[in-house]
Parts: C-alpha cells; sequence; structure tokens
C-alpha cells in the first residue's frame, strides 16, 4: 500500500514526516532524511494500535510503499505583510489539504484522539495537585499547565478556520472538565464539517479540516510524550 508522506522542516528546530492520510501518525528526525527513516517504524506502531483499538481494523494491509508526496520548509510570518503575526511560524499546507474531509476520515481521526485522551488521562488524572502544578526549570508549563495547553489549542485550531463556537468563553475551571468540554466542541464542530471544502487563510497560513484534524492528533500524542519526561526526569 503505498502511503503518501509530507516532510515538513524547521519546525521547531526539528523535522517531522507526516501521514497525509493518517491522522496522528508523524515521526520526528533532527532533519528531513532523519524523519523518513524513523517514519517506517512509526507506522508500523500505529496500524498495530489501530489494530488493537479499532472496533473494525481500517488498515488491513501488511506492504508499505512510503512515498514522499511534498517537503516544505517552516520560517516566520513576514511581520512587514503581517504585522499582527508576527513571530509565529507558517506551516506546511499540503494538497491533499485542500480535500474536504469524508465521515470515514473524520470517525478515524477522532477515534485516535479519543485513544490518546485515554492514555492522557491515565497518565495524569491520579496525579497529587502538588506534581500537577510543579514548576520545572527550564520548562514553560507545568503538567497542569500542559494540559490546559492541549485543551485550548483545539479551539485555537478551530479558530484558524474562524469558525470558533461562542461557547468557548464559558468553559470548567476544572483542568480535566475543560478538557472534556473542548474535545466535545472540537468533535462536534469537526463532523459538521464533513465533505466542506473550507480553507481559510489565517496568520500568513493556510488551514483547512483536514489539517485541522492533523495537526490536532499530532498535538496531543507530542505532549503525552513532554508529560512522560517531565514525569521521569524529575
Amino acid at each position: 500500500m503505498r502511503i503518501e508522506i509530507g516532510l515538513e522542516n524547521n519546525y521547531e528546530n526539528k523535522s517531522i514526516a507526516w501521514a497525509l492520510d493518517y491522522p496522528g501518525c508523524f515521526a520526528y528526525g533532527s532533519e528531513g532524511a532523519a524523519a523518513i527513516m524513523a517514519f517506517p517504524r512509526a507506522f508500523i506502531g500505529y496500524k498495530e494500535r489501530v489494530k488493537a483499538l479499532a472496533g473494525q481494523n481500517w488498515i488491513d494491509f501488511d506492504d508499505i510503499d512510503i512515498h514522499l508526496a511534498e517537503s516544505f520548509d517552516c520560517h516566520l510570518v513576514d511581520a512587514d505583510q503581517f504585522p499582527s503575526a508576527a513571530g509565529r511560524t507558517v506551516t506546511a499546507f499540503w494538497q491533499v489539504d485542500w480535500n474536504p474531509l469524508t465521515a470515514d476520515e473524520i470517525n478515524h481521526g477522532l477515534d485516535v484522539m479519543a485513544w490518546s485522551r485515554k492514555d492522557l488521562i491515565g497518565l495524569t488524572r491520579d496525579l497529587p495537585a502538588e506534581r500537577l502544578d510543579k514548576e520545572v526549570h527550564g520548562e514553560k508549563w507545568s503538567i497542569r499547565g500542559i494540559l490546559n495547553h492541549v485543551a485550548t489549542t483545539e479551539l485555537k485550531l478551530l479558530d484558524k478556520l474562524n469558525i470558533l463556537e461562542s461557547e468557548s468563553a464559558t468553559l470548567p475551571e476544572d483542568i480535566f472538565r475543560r478538557m472534556d468540554a473542548t474535545r466535545n466542541i472540537f468533535e462536534r464542530t469537526l463532523r459538521d464539517l464533513e465533505g466542506n471544502g473550507l480553507v481559510n487563510g489565517k496568520d500568513g497560513t493556510f488551514w483547512s479540516p483536514r489539517k485541522v484534524l492533523r495537526r490536532a492528533a499530532w498535538h496531543e500524542v507530542d505532549h503525552i510524550n513532554h508529560i512522560f519526561r517531565l514525569l521521569n526526569e524529575n
């Protein structure tokens, strides 16, 4: 089976090989070649996770033919052209991102996000408050801060499409209820975008429902790994 990947370079000092048709599947590398070399192992792990957790396995092939479809070098927004977005990073918008999401693609992507959310809650739910709030030198956030970042980022991604719901202004204070609330908004909004060819430019970058789903699925996994590192190192 041919697996199309997009190679995004210079994102926070690393490269990411994205599986363009499989939200939540990606591999990091210090540079592009390293990310591509790491990708087969990442895809096999993703495939095994789907096989183990999905009610119906939707990756039912063994042969993998990895094809580099596109590459993109991230760069800072042109501050002269977009003064309000100065300092932000322009991220990749792949050719496939122009395509509307199907119902199956939405369901599969949200399934992957549900599994990651279960992992995240299992990792943090029973941590004492002092551990959640412990500040670590050199880190931007405590673990509670990371959880809040994960929750609010899903709304910020929807905002890239200029469709953020007004109810997002009144979110629960409790971090775990907040994560539930923002995830519910994200899921409901994404399902409403089935078949919608919306593409929006914001802060110097193009966005579509497909790109939003891919970045959301990646973002939570990235911060699960972040929290694992904090727990193991401190």
